[in-house]
């Protein structure tokens, strides 16, 4: 029955479309992070960058190197859709986008964290087997057929996601409406369209609409007789998502995904006509299988475990932020904050306000002026930038923040050193007060 469910071969027109498509995408996300001065903001003129937590020596190129890293990611993105030299690309923008992705997260978005993840899956798929450079160099590579887990995966790691984004969504300030009325209203100097986001409806749209959404499209797009209704609500829902919220290729990726749930001779028929079509389904279990199983399982339970993960820390992730990353938790909060640091020479006592904006940019200012992990990295660079003057420091945090509007509270002891302290990667930090 496994090997049925997972080896039986299929048509593969659905992975070779998405290839194409997603080479283009990574493509054009590399190219749009030149010249919408994505790259200027976050890598080039920072003098600091928050990096993810042990990945402290991943830093960006100096000088313009970025714009010349992001052109070469961006080039391997179209080798990827034209199925040149294709593991090799695949690969390498999987190490290039890894790369970047860990070097900063001040610009944090689901869709880069789901594309280190789909380009990873890429690498190893069978998607260069038709309609690529390499199959027409290499005739013997030609197939129009795939085993069937090619397609399962896709489809396992969207229903893990929308789930996971779907049950996030379900907590006060979301289902009172909080937090969907304030997007709306940070939306009201759209042109054209500000004014109608404001419409009393709107808030019910995203909020509800966004739940039931994320809870059903993926069992609504695998029900045939609901398949194509599902397929027209989730074009709606993804192109208001991008014009409303600007979330890069992300909309569009998703509904790439579409691929692998409609029938592969209605997709070869759309796009690849001049294919034949495969429908033999015979079932071939390759060596590979017990390394396939193992590996997929490991990678599938850690995909299960981690957006769970902050239940077993104590507090609100809301509120400490521990756990919120690689969670899938996605436009659930808005935060405010008054935060100063203040820098104490162990040996002077002489204390010294810092202005933020000396050293970081005002994006990074909100990170560390509201997420624990933030405040905590700003003051190790502070304590280093201070060593190499000679000084040893303390470094001491006052952060009043508000979540979601609510009253601004202490979310930081301001007795502890904060230059001083380790951070606890799997559990609590008691330096974060409560958040009641």
């Amino acid at each position: 029955m496994l090997n049925k469910f997972l080896f039986k071969h299929i048509d593969n027109s659905g992975l070779i479309v998405f290839r194409i498509i997603f080479g283009l995408l990574c493509f054009l996300e590399s190219v749009g992070a030149i010249f919408t001065g994505w790259i200027t903001r976050t890598l080039v003129e920072p003098k600091f960058t928050f990096t993810f937590l042990g990945f402290e020596w991943l830093q960006p190129l100096p000088g313009n190197w970025m714009y010349v890293y992001y052109a070469i990611m961006g080039s391997f993105g179209l080798l990827i859709m034209l199925g040149y030299k294709y593991r090799l690309s695949a690969f390498m923008f999987f190490i290039m986008w890894c790369s970047v992705y860990l070097m900063q997260k001040s610009s944090y978005n689901n869709h880069y964290y789901l594309l280190v993840l789909l380009s990873a899956f890429m690498v190893i798929l069978p998607a260069n087997k038709y309609a690529s450079i390499d199959a027409k160099q290499n005739p013997k590579i030609k197939s129009i057929s795939m085993p069937a887990w090619c397609k399962w995966i896709f489809v396992l790691q969207l229903l893990i996601l929308y789930t996971y984004a779907s049950k996030a969504k379900m907590y006060p300030d979301w289902l009172d409406l909080s937090v969907p009325t304030m997007l709306m209203q940070n939306k009201i100097n759209y042109p054209i369209v500000g004014g109608l986001l404001q419409n009393g409806f709107m808030p019910y749209l995203v909020g509800y609409g966004g739940i039931l959404f994320d809870g059903l499209i993926i069992p609504l797009l695998l029900f045939k007789p609901t398949r194509k209704y599902a397929f027209f609500a989730s074009i709606f829902f993804h192109l208001f998502n991008s014009f409303i919220f600007q979330v890069g290729v992300f909309p569009y990726l998703s509904l790439a995904f579409s691929l692998f749930f409609f029938d592969p001779k209605t997709i070869k028929n759309l796009f690849l006509k001049g294919k034949e079509y495969y429908n033999k389904a015979e079932v071939v279990v390759p060596s590979y299988k017990p390394v396939l199983i193992t590996l997929a399982s490991i990678y599938f339970i850690i995909q299960i475990i981690l957006p769970i993960r902050h239940h077993f820390i104590q507090d609100d992730v809301l509120w400490t932020e521990e756990g919120h990353r690689l969670s899938w938790r996605m436009m659930l909060r808005s935060k405010s904050s008054y935060t100063t640091f203040n820098v104490v020479n162990i040996k002077t006592k002489v204390e010294t306000r810092i202005n933020m904006s000396t050293y970081l940019t005002k994006k990074q200012i909100r990170l560390a002026s509201t997420k624990p992990d933030g405040i905590w990295q700003f003051a190790q660079y502070l304590k280093k930038e201070y060593k190499e003057k000679g000084e040893d420091i303390q470094v001491f945090v006052n952060a009043k923040v508000s979540v979601n509007s609510k009253p601004h509270r202490q979310l930081i002891d301001e007795k502890v050193d904060i230059a001083n302290v380790e951070w606890n990667y799997f559990t609590h930090n008691d330096w974060i007060l409560p958040s009641k």
